[in-house]
């Protein structure tokens, strides 16, 4: 898998340069990890539903070709593309989603804190009482609160084309949290978002995104 660091990169020329290189690929074009922050701008899938928007202001809205709804991008987050042959590789969306979601398990597990998946809404979560405890969650999520004292600190929208993997994954390092009060982030209303910083952990963009390179990189090899 090839890494490449982007940098700070505009969301739409990101996607078009994500769309050429899956459309162009064949069996030989090796994988590829790219690793950016993008220039705040609200997102929106194509399960979106334009009221979960509450009040962009400033901030661009961009219609996505990932699955999903909305969410946010902006400064102090690190943001992974994954450009995958999932045929070649050997694995299924299924298990291409789960290992995405331990690759940023793996990575907050580096700063001491456990991430938490939730059944029936891809990403990964923080307790806001104790990010630090190993507890696991325990028992069903209460009808309508199945968030509750959990914070979402990396969001996952994935597209798949031929076989061949884009868009994806979103971890919050360092960020102005306040515009993910402007939508119900990946649809859930009052859902609260964190990043390493709130919950107490004093990194860098260039640090966590190395981390988060690597155990992509291992976790998505065939």
């Amino acid at each position: 898998m090839e890494l490449t660091i982007l940098g700070r990169a505009d969301y739409l020329p990101t996607v078009e340069a994500m769309q050429a290189f899956t459309l162009n690929r064949d069996a030989q074009t090796p994988d590829a990890l790219w690793l950016c922050e993008h220039p705040p701008v609200f997102t929106q899938g194509l399960a979106g539903k334009a009221d979960h928007v509450l009040d962009p202001g400033d901030i661009p809205v961009v219609q996505a070709t990932r699955g999903g709804q909305v969410t946010y991008h902006g400064p102090g987050q690190v943001v992974a593309y994954p450009l995958v042959d999932l045929k070649r590789a050997g694995y299924y969306v299924k298990e291409y989603v789960y290992r995405i979601e331990e690759a940023v398990i793996r990575t907050l597990a580096r700063y001491g804190v456990t991430g938490h998946r939730v059944a029936g809404a891809p990403g990964i979560y923080v307790r806001l009482d104790d990010p630090f405890s190993h507890l696991a969650l325990t028992g069903p999520a209460q009808p309508g609160e199945p968030f509750k004292g959990l914070g979402k600190i990396a969001a996952l929208g994935i597209k798949v084309t031929r076989h061949c993997t884009w868009h994806g994954v979103a971890l919050n390092v360092t960020m102005d949290l306040q515009p993910y009060s402007r939508i119900n982030p990946c649809g859930y209303a009052g859902l609260e978002t964190v990043d390493l910083s709130t919950i107490g952990i004093s990194t860098t963009w260039d640090e966590a995104a190395g981390v988060l390179g690597q155990q992509l990189g291992n976790l998505l090899a065939p």
